[in-house]
């Protein structure tokens, strides 16, 4: 197959896994109904916290991070001819996880805000990257205890810790994409920390 032909599979294939909706599937094995109707309403983790079952929403920071970065590593070891390739599959597929995530086709494009399937595809495809960014997350997150605050440091330091670390200009690229999509749809979550009215990390069920 031609090139482009791997990059649109790549693309699909990404998209597809991307946007099962974990967060909603396991709230609602777990017995605590539509997610979406809980909280924010978002299928996130962060939401999902809100529960006050920290196992559950860890399975779900793991299951959102997981199905980027399995898109990412399959795109990359099924495109095979050069290296660019394989690479160029990789990044087309994790980041069309990261979309996915955010806008899935079966709950009619209302997803998640794709912190965990950035990270996931960040540590599969240049895990330095991903490794700050986890850094600056728990910094920010343990001094100011706001989620968001925490996503939106941690994301914009991608772009910047990728011009350094990662093999080549493409890393920077793509990443920059992805780090304007989760601000963007963060900007609820921004007018809330600029008025003071985002809510903080609570581990216990409101």
């Amino acid at each position: 197959m031609s090139a482009e032909v791997n990059y649109v599979l790549s693309a699909l294939f990404g998209y597809f896994i991307g946007s099962i909706p974990f967060g909603l599937i396991l709230t609602k094995m777990a017995g605590y109904g539509d997610i979406r109707k809980i909280g924010s309403g978002n299928i996130g983790a962060t939401n999902v916290l809100r529960t006050g079952n920290k196992m559950l929403a860890l399975v779900t920071v793991l299951c959102d991070a997981f199905k980027a970065g399995v898109a990412a590593a399959i795109a990359g070891m099924l495109v095979t001819g050069s290296e660019a390739a394989s690479v160029n599959a990789s990044l087309i597929a994790g980041a069309c996880g990261v979309l996915g995530h955010n806008f899935p086709i079966w709950l009619k494009f209302k997803g998640g805000k794709g912190v965990a399937s950035s990270f996931g595809f960040f540590l599969v495809t240049c895990w330095p990257v991903a490794v700050v960014a986890l850094v600056v997350w728990l910094i920010m997150a343990f001094a100011f205890k706001y989620s968001s605050l925490a996503a939106l440091t941690a994301a914009v330091t991608v772009p910047i810790a990728s011009f350094f670390l990662a093999p080549s200009a493409e890393y920077t690229i793509v990443y920059l994409l992805i780090v304007i999509l989760v601000v963007v749809r963060h900007h609820t979550n921004i007018k809330r920390l600029i008025k003071g009215e985002e809510s903080k990390i609570r581990l216990k069920k409101q």
